[in-house]
């Protein structure tokens, strides 16, 4: 069974969520980008065993700390699509700008694709390539749960940003209507930031992506 615990990170407030199958203890972070005493310290109350380190995409608040957290238990960083490796390359720059701590730099050890999966002791996730806000942007999906960590691609009442170097809108709301809505309006979504909310909700109210807004294409 999935065991979800959120711990916000950063002056962001990026929810890194801390995931682990409560069979084997084996977890992982999902997007530490920063504040890595502060889950390690969340872990290490839990008991879990890190496994991987696994990331939705390249932007500093959501992977500066992945490389340090990967060194510090000796894991693989898994994530996200080999499209955001130039964000990748540029955390050490972003995290001077921000102020972040200097952190480890890394190059994640396994790039994700569209239809892949990802495991976790006895729980698989389906990793969902949704490009938009980053070119390189996945999602992760635990059928079973239906719990999706979704990073930045949709939010609670919005969508992200699309204008950052190499963002774009429409291929951020096709994302989200082609790819995220065929798993089914009773999953819920874990964004990056903000509240958690589900699909079918977003599908109802969404300013964004709302079905309402596109009926006449159906």
């Amino acid at each position: 069974m999935l065991k979800v615990m959120i711990a916000p990170v950063t002056p962001f407030q990026q929810n890194c969520s801390i995931i682990w199958c409560d069979e084997t203890m084996q977890g992982a972070a999902v997007d530490p980008g920063g504040d890595f005493d502060h889950l390690q310290q969340e872990i290490d109350q839990q008991g879990i065993r890190v496994a991987k380190v696994l990331l939705t995409h390249g932007h500093v608040d959501h992977a500066s700390a992945a490389g340090t957290m990967a060194d510090h238990y000796g894991v693989k960083i898994e994530g996200p699509h080999r499209d955001d490796l130039y964000l990748i390359e540029g955390l050490p720059d972003s995290g001077r700008k921000y102020n972040f701590p200097a952190y480890k730099p890394f190059v994640p050890d396994r790039w994700l694709d569209n239809g892949e999966t990802v495991s976790l002791g006895n729980l698989t996730f389906d990793v969902v390539h949704c490009p938009g806000h980053t070119p390189g942007h996945v999602v992760f999906v635990h059928r079973p749960s239906k719990v999706a960590f979704v990073g930045d691609v949709l939010f609670r009442g919005s969508i992200g940003r699309t204008d950052f170097p190499r963002g774009n809108h429409e291929q951020l709301l096709g994302s989200i209507r082609h790819r995220l809505w065929p798993f089914g309006d009773d999953i819920t979504f874990v964004p990056g930031h903000g509240q958690t909310s589900t699909f079918g909700w977003e599908r109802k109210t969404n300013p964004y992506v709302a079905d309402l807004l596109f009926d006449d294409e159906e």
